[in-house]
Parts: C-alpha cells; structure tokens; sequence
C-alpha cells in the first residue's frame, strides 16, 4: 500500500465523514468510481488490516462435502473465469471492505444460519446479494455496503442463471428484509455487521444453485468462525454487541454454544413483516 502520507490523509477523512456519526456523507460519483482497494486499504491501521487478512485467509482454507466455499473457491460453470480475474479472490477483497469498517465497531450483529446461493455465495459478505453491491438493488445502496465499488462474481452469460441474473446479479429476498430493517430504524449500515453461523454455501449433491440446511456437525465447525470473528471485533476495541439471530433456529444453535442471541421470525415464507416488527422491538428495547 505505498501511497503518499497526505493522499492517505485524504482518503482517511472523506472516509471519517462518510461512514462517522455524522448524516453519511458521499464521495461524488467520480471519486467513488476512481477509489480502488488498495487505496481504500490506506484509511485503516496496518494492524487492523492484518487482523482481519489473517481472518479471511482462514476461511478460504476449508473444503466440506456439499460445500461451496466463496472465498477459497470458483465454480467456472457460475463464475466470471479470465486470465485476470479470480472470482475467490474478488470475494475475499468484498469481505475485507466490508469488515474493516464495521469490526471495532458495530453495535448489532444480525446473524444468520449459512450462507446463500442467491447472496454471500456471489458477493462474498454474509446476507449481502450481489445486486446491492452493483447499485442495481430497489432499496439499498451500494455505499451503505462499502463506499468504494464492489465487483460481481457470477457470470453475465452462465447459462445457469436466469436472465435478470445474468444482466443484474443475483438479488436475494432475506438479504433485502434484513438490510431494509437496518435502514428503516435509521442505525447507520457501518454500525451494524452481518454474519452467518456456518458462513459457507451448503448445497444439494449435483445443485449449486440450491441451499441446503447445515447439519449439525457444520454448525459447530462454522461457531468456531463465528466465535474468532465476535473476539476479533473485542480485540479490535468494539463494544459488546446486541446479537440478533434470523430466525429462532438460528438463535437456537448459537444459545447451545454458549452465546445469547435475539431469535426474530426468519423473513422467509411470509415472515418478512414479522421480522421488521421483531427487529424493531429489540432495537427499541435496547441500549444499544
């Protein structure tokens, strides 16, 4: 990352002013387009970054049966495939934009079961679908992710994907209940951090573009990422965070293991007003 002191100094203050206490302030449409990672890499403590690089790099070590695994793999049949471009590696600078900011501290985790194939399987963040990356979503804002452009990883011209999923990304319902439940409190998106149990895509033998349940020797597998990520964000100086768990199922596994979670109603099979509502309530129930 070498780049001058004082261009860093920049970088370091527009960040301040865009993801700080403040009304989020934006670069302009030029500078947003302009901002690459590495520069992006400038505004954060070198110690910070290494933190959470030693992180990523770990996920991107495990296999498992019936396992995708966004940032330790790449699926040519589904995948954007060139001589300069790898799809895990597009996923895990996704993942470390997206952390960076929020590890030290967010103020509510909002946790899930596993990772999707319709979000964190393309996008690499946990309930995050790529069409909110592309700025292509209804309701949420590519710079209430990152402020800096994020890249798709699925194919424009799989023919396995549908063609708005060609043309747009993939969008995925639950990513938008949960990201428009965050928005419509109005906490600020930098102060919230989104995560799943398992944080791998379990699927279908022979479907990879299915979700299948983790069992339960993948949920005990995936707490130990989960547990590194909550000590890392402690380590980090962040305070100890509400924990809201997507679905009672999920706020279920994590009570087994030690950790008490919120269950609110999942948003799925028509439970998305019922999330809000649930959402809403332990936010208002909450120091926070």
């Amino acid at each position: 990352y070498a780049h001058s002191r004082a261009f860093s100094r920049g970088i370091v203050a527009k960040l301040k002013g865009l993801i700080g206490g403040e009304p989020m302030s934006l670069f302009t449409s030029e500078e947003e387009k302009t901002l690459s990672f590495d520069e992006y890499m400038t505004s954060f403590d070198t110690n910070q970054i290494a933190k959470v690089q030693q992180f990523i790099d770990w996920l991107g070590q495990y296999r498992g049966e019936l396992v995708h695994n966004p940032w330790g793999e790449v699926n040519p049949d589904l995948e954007i495939v060139r001589p300069d471009f790898d799809a895990a590696q597009v996923r895990r600078n996704n993942l470390m934009a997206y952390l960076l900011p929020r590890l030290g501290r967010s103020k509510i985790f909002v946790v899930a079961e596993a990772v999707g194939y319709q979000g964190g399987r393309f996008s690499g963040i946990a309930i995050t679908c790529e069409r909110m990356l592309l700025d292509k979503h209804k309701t949420i804002r590519a710079h209430q992710i990152t402020p800096i452009t994020l890249q798709r990883t699925s194919s424009p011209t799989s023919l396995m994907l549908k063609r708005t999923q060609q043309e747009q990304g993939f969008n995925e319902p639950t990513d938008t209940v949960v990201w428009s439940a965050i928005i419509e409190q109005g906490i600020d998106p930098y102060d919230a951090l989104l995560w799943n149990i398992f944080p791998f895509h379990p699927h279908k033998a022979g479907e990879p573009l299915t979700n299948r349940t983790p069992t339960e020797s993948e949920q005990q597998l995936g707490w130990e990422y989960t547990k590194r990520l909550l000590a890392l964000h402690t380590e980090l100086g962040g305070p100890e965070p509400l924990v809201l768990a997507v679905g009672q199922k999920s706020a279920d596994t994590m009570g087994r293991f030690g950790l008490s979670a919120i269950g609110l109603r999942h948003p799925a099979n028509g439970g998305a007003n019922l999330y809000r509502e649930g959402f809403a309530k332990a936010i208002g129930q909450s120091i926070w």
